[in-house]
């Protein structure tokens, strides 16, 4: 896999997930003891604890990968850019004063190992993976060889 298409990928998947996010069928209500919340939330497939604006923050990240997957730099930018988002939300939901973004975002349970996940795989693709010709760049001449 290259930067173009993991960027095409996570922006595939945070979108539809920002999507389901929307449908009632598939949240679950969130059990007692979990962080109170100031806006209402509930768990994605009984795991994972969204609200709309969990949801309106998935799709916009969602669109910004399918829109820049084409664009080398792009997907670069993108990629740098999830891998130090979610690092800062995956650290944010280990932390109990932060792990609610002050009441209006739901980061702790299953969301946590998630983010930090996603970091670290944009942080290899943005940061770590070399560029190479078949992502999209010019390959370099060779002015020694004959031209034909």
């Amino acid at each position: 896999m290259n930067i173009r298409i993991f960027a095409l990928s996570m922006g595939v998947i945070y979108f539809i997930v920002g999507i389901l996010g929307f449908f009632p069928a598939l949240m679950s209500a969130p059990s007692a003891n979990a962080p109170a919340m100031t806006t209402p939330y509930g768990l994605l497939f009984g795991m994972f604890p969204v609200n709309s604006l969990h949801n309106i923050v998935h799709l916009i990240l969602g669109a910004w990968g399918i829109l820049v997957y084409r664009d080398l730099d792009g997907s670069r930018v993108y990629s740098r850019s999830l891998a130090v988002i979610y690092a800062v939300l995956g650290v944010f939901g280990l932390i109990p004063a932060l792990n609610t973004l002050f009441g209006l975002v739901p980061l702790f349970s299953h969301d946590v190992w998630l983010h930090l996940l996603t970091a670290a795989a944009a942080a290899y693709f943005g940061f770590i993976m070399p560029v190479t010709a078949e992502m999209g760049q010019p390959r370099p001449t060779d002015k020694s060889r004959p031209i034909s």
